[in-house]
């Protein structure tokens, strides 16, 4: 049976290295947040912008943009107040991202008002589920609060599916609220860091294909799937590098499979200048067989 493989004790600092050198600038203009950021004036239209914004997070980096850059211009510019006085209605009906259509997005302002008339913010909703069953009861209370009842919905076909639970059936990474909850909670760049009352150390890593394919290939777990339990896993072993801020290097290491800066193969003329090729199992295969 192969060994398993484990992060190197070299790991975190070459991470450290990677962390320092990365061109955030660069990769920054093609994430999600730079077209969230102009309209990130206060608590509430962040709140309301970053969720849609991460809801639409499905696909290529310039397709998604291009879906919010659309969104928030049919509702003038202002997702709080089209989402107030019912505009989306009528202005995001012809809208499509993906398999994500116009009538999901109308009822998920539908499903915002009415949470709103509950909570002055979904900070408190997660906060309610985390009291009770830690982080992914947060996920699951904020996943339910969006999905609405199950029984006797409104909702548009395959809408519920856009907010997975990490206690649903199949123990969903929820990698698009906990990208969310990222940019909600952390307070250091890129991200916003509105929400005070909930611990940034207990943030969880949203494991997008990127990342979940570095962080095997780096040791930092063994579960070859995408699932909760993975998640716990690869963010336990960032825990272990910065209890304070474990998705630290989430957006590097991200943006490191997005760019291209990982081709996921052996290139020695890519490969050769990143900071955690000695950690990758791709390259520590070829010392081991030399």
């Amino acid at each position: 049976m192969a060994r398993a493989h484990r992060p190197s004790p070299e790991l975190p600092a070459h991470l450290a290295t990677l962390y320092d050198r990365f061109p955030f600038e660069r990769s920054f203009r093609d994430d999600p947040l730079c077209e969230i950021r102009p309209y990130s004036t206060d608590r509430s239209h962040t709140e309301v912008t970053a969720l849609y914004g991460a809801t639409l997070a499905i696909g290529n980096t310039t397709s998604i943009r291009s879906s919010i850059r659309r969104l928030i211009e049919l509702a003038g510019g202002d997702l709080v107040r089209a989402i107030e006085d019912g505009r989306s209605r009528e202005t995001w009906r012809g809208f499509r991202h993906r398999w994500i259509r116009g009538d999901q997005m109308i009822h998920l302002a539908e499903r915002l008002r009415t949470t709103y008339d509950s909570y002055d913010s979904l900070e408190d909703v997660f906060l309610e589920g985390m009291g009770a069953n830690g982080f992914a009861g947060g996920i699951d209370s904020l996943a339910r609060s969006l999905r609405g009842p199950s029984r006797g919905s409104r909702a548009p076909r395959g809408y519920r599916a856009l907010f997975p639970s990490p206690f649903d059936a199949r123990h969903s990474p929820a990698k698009r609220l906990t990208l969310y909850l990222r940019w909600m909670v952390r307070d250091r760049f890129p991200d916003f860091g509105y929400w005070r009352r909930v611990p940034m150390g207990e943030l969880r890593v949203p494991l997008d294909q990127h990342v979940f394919w570095i962080a095997y290939h780096l040791g930092l777990t063994h579960r070859r799937t995408r699932t909760w339990e993975t998640v716990e896993e690869v963010t336990a072993s960032l825990r272990r590098i910065d209890p304070a801020d474990p998705i630290r290097f989430d957006f590097v290491l991200c943006h490191t499979g997005i760019s291209g800066d990982c081709p996921k193969r052996r290139d020695i003329a890519v490969c050769g200048p990143c900071a955690v090729r000695p950690d990758c199992l791709l390259w520590r295969s070829v010392r081991a067989a030399s």
